[in-house]
């Protein structure tokens, strides 16, 4: 919910987008639960929201949805919104 920042299911985040600069440096990410242990959030404030959650797509969904289930439709996705065109670093050239 705004102004908070990743993907939300009500008031439980899904996917946490982050951009940090320093040191003239800028860097970015993401972390998109899919089949995260989400007991491990009961023990911090996930991104320092008081009150608000973590969920996955697993826990969503009811059923385990691993990482390499998600990677290709994701990256599709994310070249389509983006307009550009992924390189792997495990690409030849």
């Amino acid at each position: 919910p705004p102004p908070f920042t990743g993907v939300w299911m009500g008031d439980s985040k899904l996917c946490a987008i982050g951009v940090h600069c320093g040191n003239h440096i800028t860097s970015h990410g993401l972390a998109l639960n899919c089949c995260t242990d989400l007991t491990w959030f009961d023990h911090i404030i996930p991104c320092g929201l008081e009150g608000k959650g973590v969920t996955s797509l697993s826990h969503e969904l009811g059923q385990h949805v691993a990482v390499n289930h998600v990677l290709e439709p994701f990256l599709d996705s994310f070249q389509e919104v983006f307009d550009c065109t992924l390189v792997s670093s495990e690409d030849p050239g």
